[in-house]
């Protein structure tokens, strides 16, 4: 290639332009790197030259150009060249006056939720941790908390915006300078003064212009409305609001049970005295050690426990083509709430005893009413238990709560006669519902598990001797 060289630059005055345009192109075996010369034209500088330390001066259009090595080349490009290096710090000041309140992890299987409320305004004073706003999921509120304690100088998101994890809510300043408390105001604002031209106006007043009196038009009869022709409330008496997300979410699960399942119910009714008489024999005794009262949701969710395991095909169920068979027992309680249902989860419910089942339920029915309650407390779940009697319902179809198989509905207990023994006796009964997916349990096998509820319920004595 040197000889190449040689021969081109002897050939005269017109090889310039050949070092100018074809060296360029003249590529070895080796890799080439490319670089920019202080004259802005482009070098490439051969890896397969590497042992070469100079060329000699080449004429190129006039001047002269040093070929160097690869290192020495890359040096001298880049003597002048700033680098900048970016990064994100936590405080928009150099002091760490100002923090940021962003939207915390949601949850795995949840992506988003909806600003619902702010907690605070502009200018008040907040703690560490302290909630600032509540953001609303398909299952969950979550709190948006301060990360410092300060002053809320100002909001970024609105309410009603759809918000990620790690979206700016708010910025807190420690300080509390540049944030200004936003209250309402009882002073009117102040009128504008008149323009000197418009006083002018004023003084002048406009001539008179005589004008005819405007005949008027009569009015045209209301129309008539036949008697056939419904009528129908005005506008003005309806409200349209938006759906929260929890209750979409609702919704959606509700009606994708009943398009996917074959909904079946069967009934039967219990005789509450025994369980009753026990609850009201024991509960000074119960509340005393175990500091809960002994209601009557324990005895219900041990029948079930004991109902499942008799007939494991209730707590299974379909996947695809295959049938899950799950050998534990998390029961779901579906509590009502002002903001939707929800169904916490007792998790391994057959380890339970009564004290236990009353002090889970407790603590996951305050936590879903006062909207604490987490993604993990509400998944999975291999039976749902739900008591519609706790609001007056004498009887219902409960639907399935996907992806179980078998919904349990509790009902109010109405006193009413029975035949016991021959004889006509007023008793404390109870209508009991089972719904479940008929793709997958038998009509023998949901009455089979609704009788074993029947018969638990009314001699608790069952659980003790299995029996």
């Amino acid at each position: 290639m040197l000889g190449v060289l040689r021969r081109k630059a002897a050939s005269g005055p017109s090889s310039a332009s050949v070092y100018g345009k074809s060296f360029y192109k003249l590529r070895p075996t080796g890799s080439a790197h490319r670089v920019s010369s202080a004259v802005g034209e482009e070098i490439n500088v051969v890896r397969g030259f590497g042992n070469v330390r100079a060329f000699s001066h080449l004429p190129l259009a006039g001047r002269t150009l040093s070929l160097m090595p690869k290192r020495e080349a890359l040096d001298s490009s880049l003597k002048n060249v700033t680098l900048q290096t970016w990064s994100r710090s936590f405080s928009s000041d150099s002091d760490g006056d100002v923090f940021e309140a962003v939207v915390p992890f949601m949850g795995e299987s949840i992506t988003d939720g909806t600003l619902a409320t702010f907690l605070k305004k502009p200018g008040d004073r907040v703690e560490v941790d302290e909630p600032i706003a509540q953001i609303e999921t398909d299952k969950v509120t979550i709190d948006v908390n301060s990360p410092e304690a300060g002053v809320i100088k100002e909001f970024v998101a609105k309410e009603g915006d759809t918000v990620e994890p790690g979206t700016k809510v708010a910025i807190i300043s420690k300080s509390g300078e540049g944030a200004t408390h936003v209250a309402p105001s009882d002073e009117k604002p102040s009128e504008k003064s008149p323009s000197p031209a418009a006083e002018e106006k004023k003084e002048k007043p406009a001539p008179k212009v005589e004008t005819k009196p405007a005949v008027e038009k009569p009015k045209a009869p209301p129309p008539k409305h036949s008697a056939t022709e419904p009528q129908l409330p005005p506008k003005e008496r309806e409200r349209r609001v938006p759906m929260t997300r929890l209750r979409k979410r609702v919704a959606t699960r509700l009606k994708d049970s009943q398009n996917t399942f074959a909904l079946l119910t069967t009934f039967n009714e219990v005789d509450m005295t025994n369980l009753m008489k026990l609850r009201s024999d024991y509960k000074d005794a119960f509340a005393e050690k175990h500091g809960v009262k002994l209601g009557l949701m324990s005895g219900f969710v041990k029948a079930a426990i004991s109902a499942l395991q008799k007939q494991p095909i209730v707590n299974a169920v379909i996947d695809g083509d295959d049938i899950i068979y799950r050998d534990y027992v998390d029961i779901s309680i579906a509590v009502g709430t002002p903001k939707g249902l929800v169904v916490p989860v007792l998790r391994n419910a057959e380890n339970m005893n009564f004290a236990e089942v009353e002090k889970e339920i407790n603590n996951l029915a305050k936590k879903a009413n006062d909207g604490s309650i987490s993604i993990d407390e509400m998944a999975g779940g291999t039976f749902t238990i739900s008591n519609g009697g706790v609001y007056g319902s004498l009887l219902s179809t409960p639907i399935i709560n996907p992806p179980q198989s078998a919904i349990l509905g509790m009902h109010s207990i109405v006193s009413r006669p029975m035949v016991v023994g021959g004889n006509i006796v007023p008793r404390p009964m109870m209508y009991i519902a089972l719904t479940y997916d008929h793709r997958l349990i038998d009509g023998r096998e949901a009455v089979f598990f609704l009788r074993r509820i029947k018969d638990v319920v009314e001699d608790p004595r069952r659980l003790l001797l299995d029996v």
